[in-house]
């Protein structure tokens, strides 16, 4: 008989719950005042939070963080005759974790119930009214645009997304509404084990060549997801969410497509976004976001055919997205010294640094430059994209690559950041090569001027180096002071 989650009281242990998926999901279980705990290797903001609430944190991934639900399980007799286990956790894993992890290997030997973290998410999705937003780019800051929108509009959802928003002070917030906002990844093709009432289908792309070998691969975990959804928003700006996913409901930046919902009298400025929505070819109304340039318009105008479906009006629309601020690591503003301005965005696929870099030109004061510093994230996506990436940057006056962050991979000696830098540098005329963040973070101590907007690319710990750069670009100045 398949095992299936338990809210009923049973112990939650993550192991990974650090994580931002993993913590989310901790957290709202642990808001629900079940028993949580968890183990990462090393404590962070995340998980002194769910200390906070109640969580029960291990600062190590060993088996013995398991002894405690050893030495107070009491194995009865079932009505069948079976060994029951009753106070055995759940253990939740993320696909990050193998099978040769010592404390996963303590779950197998004790007989805990062993779930991935995608079947916690697909329980709270089924228990709600749930909108899950998927996508291969724009799945953060659409969720986060919709739990918000929802929010502010009095409606008090659960949220559970994959980046830390201001407005609820962490990755999720509990309500106590039937509303839960999700955020539903696909790259580990457990996209196929949600459900939700209202399914949101951003763009599909191959992002994920550890996972899957073509996009075809990935055009089919979509369009499972959409079958078992009740109601599919999609944009069709997208050729492959158009012709192979067909949305119930449509939207699009473009009048002509005869989507459901689009816009016009657009305006790009480079303190926000304004552009006219209109719904069904009637207009609705002025929509003013504080985000920048065209993939976050297309972003809210699904956040507001998500409200429009439940509902609300437009004028509750617009008010609420216009003072949404966006999720941290998504064009981040992280300080500025001498008048050098740091961002910090989580982009690390070539469309998704296209679309930030054309934001960033739309902010640069005219005659200014905009420095482009990435770090490229597992093996197997820059071997994949290789020359995707080369033609990515041409927003930026200047780029500087380091080497890539390996997420786990290994290896395969036939791509390095050096590989990227050179095929970069055929089709730009200012590009730096730094293989550790240390060695570039002198550098750019050097280059940097007055002016510079400066972005900090990729989904790896690239911008564990800001604070010091802002630091030693500081001491100069507090000097001469």
């Amino acid at each position: 008989m398949e095992r299936k989650i338990e809210f009923s009281g049973k112990p939650f242990h993550f192991i990974g719950i650090g994580g931002i998926g993993m913590s989310a999901l901790a957290y709202v279980l642990a808001k629900r005042q079940l028993p949580v705990s968890g183990s990462d290797v090393r404590p962070n903001q995340i998980t002194r939070r769910l200390e906070s609430i109640g969580a029960t944190i291990f600062n190590r991934q060993e088996a013995s963080n398991l002894e405690i639900f050893r030495s107070l399980d009491q194995k009865e007799k079932g009505s069948d005759g079976a060994e029951q286990t009753a106070n055995l956790p759940q253990v939740i894993c993320s696909t990050a974790i193998n099978k040769n992890n010592p404390e996963y290997k303590a779950a197998i030997e004790l007989g805990c119930p062993i779930f991935h973290r995608s079947d916690v998410l697909a329980a709270l999705i089924a228990e709600h009214y749930s909108i899950a937003v998927g996508g291969t780019h724009g799945k953060t800051t659409t969720s986060s645009m919709i739990g918000y929108m929802l929010l502010e509009a009095g409606l008090d959802p659960t949220i559970i997304v994959g980046g830390e928003v201001n407005a609820w002070e962490g990755n999720a917030r509990v309500g106590q509404s039937q509303y839960l906002v999700a955020e539903a990844d696909e790259s580990d093709g457990s996209l196929v084990k949600h459900a939700p009432t209202i399914g949101i289908i951003t763009n599909i792309e191959l992002d994920h060549p550890d996972h899957y070998d073509s996009l075809d691969e990935v055009v089919d975990i979509f369009q499972k997801f959409a079958n078992s959804c009740e109601v599919v928003v999609g944009s069709i700006d997208c050729e492959t969410v158009r012709s192979q996913i067909q949305p119930t409901i449509s939207y699009s930046l473009h009048p002509d497509t005869n989507a459901d919902y689009y816009v016009t009298d657009i305006d790009y400025r480079a303190d926000g976004t304004r552009a006219l929505v209109w719904e069904q070819g009637k207009p609705l109304g002025v929509l003013n976001l504080q985000l920048l340039s065209r993939h976050n318009l297309s972003n809210a105008l699904a956040a507001v055919a998500v409200g429009r479906h439940l509902g609300l009006e437009f004028g509750e629309i617009a008010k609420g997205l216009a003072t949404f601020e966006g999720a941290r690591r998504r064009f981040e503003f992280r300080g500025e010294v001498d008048g050098i301005t740091f961002i910090d965005d989580y982009a690390h696929h070539p469309s998704e640094i296209r679309a930030t870099l054309a934001a960033a030109r739309l902010q640069a004061v005219p005659g200014s430059r905009v420095v482009a510093i990435f770090q490229p994230h597992r093996y197997s996506r820059t071997l994949t994209f290789l020359d995707e990436f080369a033609t990515s940057f041409g927003h930026a006056d200047l780029v500087v690559l380091t080497d890539i962050y390996s997420a786990g991979e290994t290896n395969p000696g036939s791509v390095s950041g050096q590989t990227l830098a050179d095929r970069v540098v055929q089709h730009h005329d200012h590009v730096y090569y730094q293989p550790s963040v240390e060695d570039m973070c002198e550098f750019l101590t050097n280059i940097l001027i007055p002016g510079d907007l400066v972005l900090f690319l990729g989904a790896g710990n690239l911008n564990q180096v800001i604070p010091t750069l802002i630091a030693a670009l500081r001491q100069p100045a507090q000097a001469t002071s």
